[in-house]
């Protein structure tokens, strides 16, 4: 087999193709037997008719054809092995000579992953500064953990509504003297403080007494999603029905008994301080692992060919659907929840597709520039560490991973994880 490689513009390669006479003559045969076995043929039993008489019923050209499509992704992917050339689109054939008794001739066009010219990506420097776990720190923890045991308790007769404080409220909105669809309410709970009304609603109801009406006067936003009251002034008729307050409990040894396994507040203030150190420290190498990876794509160059991102934007979207169906959530509603479309949010994807894109080519180009590897018992780890997470055995992830065609994907995970952490290993001190 003869094969010539010519590069075309935006990644794209063709390959010429040259098989000898003999293996399209050889591959005729097999393609006449196998056509032999399909056909009915009067007065032969199928797979029995001579080739000459099957030649007549369905055309010599027929089988001819049926051979070149046996025999030329076969040898394409001979020619891409022996060229070393990674394609990431569907080749398109186009025959040349396509005789008996000939060599055939046929050329394949196809998207090649693009060479990567890389730039530094040892001894990188980076600026990732690690959490400081101080008193205030394990105070904030505790303090959240002391809101969690708090008792909502009614407020006392004829307290007034304070900051923070939990109401239920009937309220009706009038915009020029009419109500509006919408703006009205009847036993509401509202938090004073949360912002979830309409900027200066829950201001005015502080002071308010439990039973008494009051008007409280705002002014729609310009961006309210209502496009009938944006920018307009408007009246709501408020009553406040009930006030309930938070009461903390005593920060002592007994909550800690409550609230931990620990008997002592010393002891729930130390391990609160280890598990912040312990969260500190995933979360800067984490910030250090990703700016370390960046900063050696960045450093990179590549051209990456539009179907690469297209293919990544496929998958992200995938993996949302994936995602909203577990949280029994069809794609379709989201995107009508969203206010968008699938084209919109492939746009969106877009960004963020290519970076993806980059990032992995330039891993692939640093493990391929340092020879790394992937050996059989860091895939078989890997194949552990997907099974616990899935709740199945080694051999059940395996088995759908062969399945599935997956291995080469398992084996490119692997290699780039294996390839970063050797980048950020260099990281200068």
């Amino acid at each position: 087999m003869e094969v010539n490689v010519k590069e075309l513009e935006n990644s794209q390669v063709e390959l010429e193709i040259t098989v000898p006479a003999a293996e399209l003559d050889k591959a005729y045969e097999a393609a006449y037997k196998k056509v032999a076995a399909k056909v009915n043929i009067p007065g032969f039993r199928k797979g029995k008719a001579p080739k000459k008489i099957v030649e007549r019923t369905v055309g010599q050209e027929y089988i001819l054809d049926e051979a070149v499509e046996a025999i030329a992704p076969k040898k394409f992917f001979e020619a891409i092995k022996e060229k070393e050339i990674d394609i990431v689109t569907r080749p398109e054939f186009d025959v040349t000579t396509k005789e008996l008794g000939k060599d055939l001739v046929f050329k394949v066009t196809a998207t090649k992953k693009p060479e990567v010219k890389l730039g530094d990506y040892k001894g990188l420097k980076v600026d990732v500064k690690k959490d400081e776990v101080d008193d205030e720190a394990v105070q904030l923890q505790l303090t959240r953990m002391l809101d969690r045991q708090a008792d909502m308790v009614e407020a006392e007769e004829g307290a007034a509504v304070a900051k923070d404080d939990f109401i239920t409220l009937d309220f009706k909105g009038f915009v020029d003297g009419e109500a509006f669809a919408g703006g009205e309410g009847k036993d509401y709970p509202l938090q004073i403080g949360s912002n979830s009304f309409i900027p200066g609603f829950e201001d005015q109801l502080v002071g308010a007494k439990v039973g008494e009406e009051m008007d409280v006067n705002v002014t729609f936003p310009e961006e309210y999603h209502a496009e009938e009251l944006k920018g307009k002034p408007a009246v709501f008729k408020c009553t406040v029905k009930s006030i309930k307050r938070k009461v903390l409990p005593e920060l002592n040894d007994d909550f800690a008994k409550k609230a931990s396994t620990f008997q002592t507040l010393d002891e729930l203030k130390a391990d609160i301080r280890s598990n912040l150190e312990k969260s500190a420290e995933s979360k800067f190498e984490a910030e250090k692992r990703e700016a370390v990876i960046k900063q050696a794509t960045e450093n990179a160059e590549v051209e990456i060919p539009e179907v690469m991102i297209e293919n990544r934007v496929n998958v992200m979207i995938q993996e949302l659907a994936l995602r909203l169906e577990q949280q029994g959530m069809k794609l379709e509603m989201y995107l009508q929840y969203a206010n968008t479309d699938i084209n919109k949010l492939r746009e969106t994807y877009k960004d963020t597709a290519a970076i993806n894109v980059k990032t992995d080519l330039v891993l692939e180009a640093v493990a391929k520039a340092e020879g790394i590897k992937v050996e059989a018992e860091e895939l078989d780890a890997e194949v552990e560490s997907m099974a616990k997470a899935y709740g199945a055995t080694a051999a059940e992830v395996k088995k759908i991973i062969t399945q599935q065609g997956r291995t080469v994907d398992l084996v490119e995970t692997v290699l780039r994880r294996k390839t970063a952490q050797m980048i950020l290993d260099s990281v200068a001190e």
